[in-house]
């Protein structure tokens, strides 16, 4: 037994969590796994139903007597004390953000109020809330964030650890940067007990089709052009976002509070290379495809200022500490979910709009993609 777990001998048999942003990518996947993995335990999911939040997400969860959606704005101090008052909170995963760095390059203010702002205000609900109970020390605020906070690497430079020092590049890594020292200093100034995760590049069922893999999906279906930035040599490490649900439950049952862990799939690739071996598998699993091979349809388009040469994670802590390592490759993770947006038409096609322009720019992927608040 590790040295994490036998210090976490006090954690409750069931918890109850506020879920922030759990009808969005990362948050319905992990409001999925949780109740998998703990079908007794109270839910409460809180979302704004941006135009990355979908209730469709959660659509099956939804009848369950102990999982509640409200929607709300984080920044709504009022409603989260009466929310975690009446609801006995004692545990909040905060996945809630603005999230897009090609939206962020040219709206940054939305980012500054969702990602600082807001847990602001979810650390000083969750601090009152944590007082007024007498500091309870099996209580958690476990903040989700990313691997973006640190940087760009060079091709041979080591990989991403919880020392890194923090060299954000874009205003949507900068405003998560500001979050994260939030939530460490919420600790060491007041004692609250606090868990940060920093991930890679998560993939799979549910992401909004503005992101990498699910928009080459869709594009290859309609025949569309596959945009790839610069020359396509822009290094990340993908993640399952099953695998990154598995680590969050990890850290939250066996993780220690003040610490900081980092998730990583063990898979770099160029973006280039990720792009062709998506070509490769929609050309196997899709034979009705309106172009063949679908590597055709591979276009560059101008980089994007400041876009970050490589990404890679160590996740030598969660291993050592908490037992935790990805139970997917980069082969069955990227079959799983090119089968899902295959087998769910139904779920990305409402976001498609009458307008299909090849997106450059936010403005246009606000074009390509309608808000679904269904």
């Amino acid at each position: 037994m590790s040295q994490a777990i036998q210090d976490n001998v006090h954690l409750p048999a069931t918890r109850r969590l506020l879920i922030t942003g759990g009808a969005g990518f990362i948050g319905a996947n992990f409001v999925h796994h949780w109740h998998r993995a703990y079908p007794g335990e109270r839910l409460v999911i809180l979302d704004a139903l941006t135009y990355a939040g979908n209730l469709q997400n959660l659509e099956s969860l939804l009848e369950e007597d102990n999982i509640r959606f409200v929607q709300g704005d984080i920044c709504d101090r009022p409603s989260l004390d009466s929310l975690l008052r009446e609801e006995a909170i004692d545990t909040l995963v905060h996945f809630a953000a603005e999230s897009h760095v090609d939206r962020s390059i040219f709206g940054p203010a939305a980012f500054v109020q969702t990602n600082v702002l807001g847990t602001f205000t979810l650390l000083e609900a969750f601090r009152d809330h944590w007082n007024e109970q007498q500091q309870p020390d099996h209580y958690r605020f476990h903040h989700v964030s990313t691997d973006e906070v640190y940087g760009s690497l060079g091709p041979n430079d080591p990989a991403f650890s919880e020392t890194t020092p923090y060299a954000p590049n874009s205003p949507y890594s900068a405003s998560k940067a500001g979050s994260d020292h939030l939530v460490r200093a919420y600790h060491h100034t007041y004692g609250l007990p606090t868990l940060i995760t920093n991930c890679s590049n998560n993939y799979g069922p549910y992401q909004f089709p503005e992101k990498l893999i699910p928009l080459m999906c869709i594009n290859i279906l309609l025949g569309r052009p596959l945009p790839v930035y610069g020359d396509g040599q822009n290094v990340r490490d993908w993640l399952y976002v099953g695998d990154h649900c598995s680590a969050l439950e990890a850290v939250l049952t066996r993780g220690i509070p003040g610490e900081v862990y980092n998730i990583g799939g063990n898979n770099e690739f160029k973006n280039l290379d990720l792009v062709q071996a998506l070509c490769d598998l929609m050309d196997e699993l899709a034979p009705q495809l309106p172009v063949r091979p679908s590597g055709n349809l591979i276009t560059f388009v101008k980089d994007r200022p400041g876009h970050d040469r490589r990404y890679a994670i160590d996740a030598t802590k969660i291993k050592a500490q908490l037992g935790w390592t990805p139970a997917e490759t980069w082969q069955t993770g990227l079959r799983r979910t090119v089968e899902w947006y295959l087998a769910h038409p139904f779920w990305w096609q409402p976001l498609l709009s009458k307008k299909l322009t090849l997106p450059h720019t936010p403005a246009e992927f606000s074009d390509l993609f309608q808000t679904s608040r269904c």
